[in-house]
């Protein structure tokens, strides 16, 4: 793995790659991401530092560099995938995700493997919410989550305007 520490507006994100893709996002710094300054000039490093750039100044809506997970259960990488498909700026709730990964009495597991996301942000976990749209748990603390919906709910509103 070959990592980096991203600033953004919620604070500094340590990002691992390997050699398929992006395998690891992390709230803060991470000791091998910081005594790897010269991983910058890595092309895999590079893509993904300039799409969260791109994201957090809501120049971007998505995320296209290749992701790289091998870790998680068969529940869990499912919950991963379905992440991916809610729209940006758009939220579901746990319920929601349980019952479209074919298990609609799983609302708990879901926040457990959202929970056990290797990829925040560019996996988009802060865009599940609990029933009712309460906002509740997010590994990055819940002010994160609010920021991240804050940013995602303003670029679709200037976009939709625009």
């Amino acid at each position: 793995m070959r990592w980096t520490v991203v600033d953004s507006p919620i604070g500094e994100l340590s990002v691992a790659v390997d050699d398929v893709g992006v395998c690891g996002v992390h709230f803060g710094p991470v000791e091998a991401a910081v005594e790897a300054a010269d991983a910058v000039h890595d092309p895999r490093l590079a893509a993904v530092t300039a799409e969260l750039r791109a994201y957090f100044a809501g120049e971007s809506t998505g995320f296209t560099v290749p992701l790289s997970v091998r870790r998680g259960s068969e529940f869990e990488r499912a919950v991963w995938r379905q992440m991916t498909l809610i729209p940006y700026g758009e939220t579901r709730t746990y319920g929601d995700v349980a019952k479209a990964v074919g298990d609609p009495g799983a609302a708990r597991a879901v926040g457990v493997a959202c929970n056990r996301n290797p990829i925040p942000v560019i996996v988009p976990c802060h865009r599940i919410v609990g029933a009712g749209g309460k906002l509740v748990g997010f590994g990055g603390g819940l002010p994160r989550k609010v920021q991240l919906l804050e940013l995602e709910a303003r670029v679709a509103l200037q976009r939709a305007w625009s």
